[in-house]
């Protein structure tokens, strides 16, 4: 594509002109970002505890912390897990509790499908569910 050298120098000063309103805005951005971030994970945490008073409150914090980071594609961050809809938290809190509470891990690296490691831990996940539901 043909552009004369007038227009193209043209576009270069009108881009340099306006280079440090582009650079304040991202830097609000991700600041914005930033900001929303915090106040989600402080809201999952709230919202974890209220549907598990036994589950600590470090422990909610570190589930909340894991699930809505940014760009993880995890539960946290779609629609569902921002709106804070139970069946996501749900989700999130019995994937922390199946890689931190119990042998899931361990069975992947023993050769076991995540079916059948699933299996095998789903009455370990139920007990803590159950004693976290119940506050104790």
């Amino acid at each position: 594509m043909l552009v004369e050298q007038a227009a193209l120098d043209r576009a270069e000063e009108e881009c340099r002109a306006d280079a440090d309103e582009r650079l304040a805005n991202r830097e609000k951005g991700s600041l914005r970002r930033v900001e929303e971030d915090r106040d989600l994970v402080v809201r999952m945490t709230e919202s974890i505890l209220a549907m598990y008073p036994g589950c600590l409150p470090t422990e909610a914090q570190a589930i909340a912390l894991h699930t809505s980071r940014r760009g993880s594609g995890r539960v946290g961050r779609t629609a569902a897990g921002r709106a804070l809809e139970p069946e996501a938290l749900d989700a999130a809190v019995i994937a922390a509790i199946r890689h931190r509470h119990t042998r899931y891990d361990q069975l992947l690296m023993h050769e076991y499908s995540r079916k059948q490691a699933r299996d095998a831990v789903r009455d370990a996940i139920d007990k803590l569910l159950e004693r976290w539901r119940a506050g104790t």
